[in-house]
């Protein structure tokens, strides 16, 4: 599986994991969208994740992201459509969740906004390293400002979708279950993923780096080694 720094331009025909990933993509995409509770609802939120789809599909050519970033999106838009299937204040998991978190709010949403930073982020950084040349610290803080800044204006876009419609379907669209700061923990729950999943990358690379260095060492050390008793 290629991550960030191994991916390259392979044509689709030759990424059997992409094909695997799309088939499986739309194959939820119709099973969720086959009898949504609300049709006009699942349509809504799902108008940005298409338009993610559509956007991924026409830039392939120029770049086409690491097996480990599709897998990343492929489970995030699949907890989507799984949210948008029920309008997610009535998602199956949230409401399991309601007895163990002693509230009678159904928080997939905020499942969902803590999956958007931690699943993303990946992605995201993968762009910024191979598009903007990005290789240092920057790597890391450039995808937590990118994940709130994305936060900000999705949450400003629903509230004004809300506004369009009559204010007691836009209050069940946004989601906010009586809670006036609904907006304000959906962000904070963005910012606490992507800084996670920062953290776990930061750690595993330097693992990797470390390992690397181990093994260098250890081949120089033979070399010498060889190079001194080499037999006369």
């Amino acid at each position: 599986m290629t991550t960030a720094s191994t991916a390259s331009l392979v044509p689709f025909r030759e990424k059997r994991l992409l094909h695997v990933l799309c088939l499986a993509m739309a194959v939820v995409i119709v099973i969720t969208g086959y009898r949504p509770e609300k049709v006009f609802d699942w349509w809504l939120e799902n108008a940005a994740a298409l338009t993610f789809l559509a956007v991924l599909g026409i830039t392939y050519r120029r770049l086409p992201l690491s097996d480990l970033s599709y897998l990343l999106i492929f489970v995030y838009l699949s907890l989507h459509e799984w949210g948008a299937e029920y309008k997610y204040s009535d998602v199956p998991l949230g409401e399991w969740m309601k007895p163990w978190l002693h509230t009678t709010r159904n928080h997939y949403d905020r499942v969902m906004h803590f999956s958007y930073g931690l699943l993303l982020s990946y992605p995201m950084q993968e762009w910024f390293m191979r598009v903007v040349g990005v290789t240092n610290r920057w790597r890391y803080l450039l995808p937590v400002e990118s994940t709130l800044a994305f936060s900000a204006c999705y949450e400003m876009l629903e509230a004004f979708a809300a506004s369009v419609l009559t204010p007691e379907r836009g209050e069940e669209f946004v989601g906010m279950q009586g809670d006036m700061w609904d907006s304000q923990k959906d962000m904070f729950m963005a910012g606490l993923g992507v800084i996670t999943a920062m953290i776990v990358v930061a750690t595993v690379r330097a693992v990797q780096r470390r390992r690397e260095r181990v093994a260098l060492q250890a081949a120089a050390a033979a070399g010498g080694y060889a190079t001194r008793y080499k037999p006369k």
